[in-house]
């Protein structure tokens, strides 16, 4: 069984930085797309960041281009979040697909972890 759990979350000031964290187990992370998606309540869930190892790309929603950096080794991914907005404020999921491309709708996506809570307010 696929499963993934995040971590990292919490309430940073305007400015700072996170590192969030998705651990996974029953899935190798070499086969499929790895995205970050947020969600704030009242609006649809939105793709934040993606990687593939198809062709070792990834991709960032243009609101958080030049700040957020996706990353992974062996068993983990990571979103490295730097000069946060309060509009970044959001709960954060990780999710995979069985295919091989990075996709932007959530309702491709197979498995979700449960979530970690980001705040940023001063």
């Amino acid at each position: 069984q696929v499963q993934l759990v995040e971590s990292g979350g919490g309430l940073v000031q305007p400015g700072g930085s996170l590192r969030l964290s998705c651990a996974h187990s029953g899935i190798t992370w070499d086969d499929y797309p790895i995205a970050w998606f947020r969600q704030v309540p009242g609006q649809e869930r939105e793709i934040v960041s993606c990687y593939t190892t198809t062709d070792g790309s990834s991709y960032y929603a243009d609101s958080v281009k030049g700040r957020f950096t996706i990353s992974r080794d062996s068993a983990t991914v990571y979103l490295r979040m730097d000069n946060l907005k309060p509009e970044d404020t959001a709960v954060y999921y990780c999710a995979t697909q069985f295919g091989k491309m990075c996709l932007t709708s959530p309702d491709i996506y197979d498995v979700w972890g449960r979530g970690t809570q980001v705040t940023v307010s001063s």
